[in-house]
């Protein structure tokens, strides 16, 4: 059956849920997103993803700063006449009188097993922490921060050497199905569990500054969890050296000092083991592999990282 909905989203994420909507027949009213920001050395405004795919789709785009007294979009929201709207990392949290326009409500695509990891960062929250498994969990949203009943879930393994990039693929695709189960089928909502809930904050580029003092294993699960974004980094004879791949080799190290170099192939001591860099970058340059380089920028053993 066909539904009259609003997509509300903005990054890569959210495209397959977009795209597998208007695929499936579902009428599509309007497709909320954030407005374009400057992007690119020229700092020209560009459209996020799901802006672009639903201007490809020919799909009516609106691009609202803010929501939450913005009266005049409520209003507009509501004239849609939705059966539901189908929210998936929009980046604007929902007022009450936009939670209750639909006739079906507004439904979340949220990239965790609710309760756990909650907010903004659920893919990379769950590799920081060394989690087996994650998934995809469709949710009726409600007026707080992912707190709304589930009316499906699926999990998935996280591989022992993902990334977050990698994870968000599989997370994107097993959501756009989930989504189209989750209007065709009603599941009855489930309540969360008040126990057991965590909380994954809003990243920034400063989180990728490498802590040395930290344990190697860790720092592998911190590089691969922030690759794509924030990304993570440390500084090299004053420069900065993005850190887009390593290993932990938890039994190396000895008694170095944390930021370390205690060989010439980049293995660094952390506070436990140390991290064998083996993808790096200097700002401005290309990435390199670690052997090509250390061609170009030797370290000896006993430089300090920092």
């Amino acid at each position: 059956m066909s539904l009259r909905l609003a997509f509300m989203g903005s990054p890569d994420f959210a495209v397959p849920a977009l795209l597998a909507l208007h695929a499936a027949g579902h009428a599509i009213a309007a497709v909320y997103c954030q407005p374009p920001r400057p992007a690119g050395r020229g700092q020209r405004e560009q459209p996020c993803p799901v802006h672009r795919a639903a201007r490809t789709l020919g799909l009516t785009v609106r691009t609202p700063a803010r929501l939450r007294h913005a009266t005049d979009e409520h209003a507009a929201f509501a004239a849609l006449g939705l059966d539901a709207a189908v929210v998936a990392a929009y980046g604007l949290i929902l007022p009450p009188a936009m939670l209750a326009a639909p006739a079906r409500g507004c439904l979340n695509i949220h990239a965790s097993l609710l309760p756990r990891w909650r907010g903004a960062a659920p893919i990379h929250a769950a590799i920081l922490a060394g989690d087996a498994r994650t998934g995809i969990s469709i949710m009726q949203m409600d007026a707080g921060l992912d707190t709304g009943p589930v009316l499906l879930a699926e999990s998935v393994p996280i591989p022992p050497r993902a990334t977050a990039a990698g994870l968000h693929d599989v997370l994107a695709d097993l959501g756009a199905r989930l989504i189209l189960r989750a209007l065709a089928e009603r599941p009855a909502p489930v309540p969360q569990p008040a126990a057991g809930a965590t909380y994954a904050p809003r990243l920034t580029r400063e989180d990728g500054r490498i802590d040395w003092t930290q344990p190697a294993e860790a720092l592998d699960r911190r590089v691969r969890a922030f690759l794509p974004w924030p990304g993570c980094f440390t500084t090299l004879g004053g420069q900065m050296l993005k850190v887009l791949a390593a290993r932990a080799e938890p039994d190396a190290a000895g008694e170095a000092a944390p930021g370390t170099v205690l060989d010439a192939g980049l293995l660094v001591a952390c506070g436990q083991g140390a991290l064998r860099l083996e993808r790096v970058q200097l700002a401005g340059r290309a990435p390199l592999d670690v052997a090509d380089f250390l061609r170009g920028h030797p370290v000896p053993a006993g430089a300090s990282l920092g």
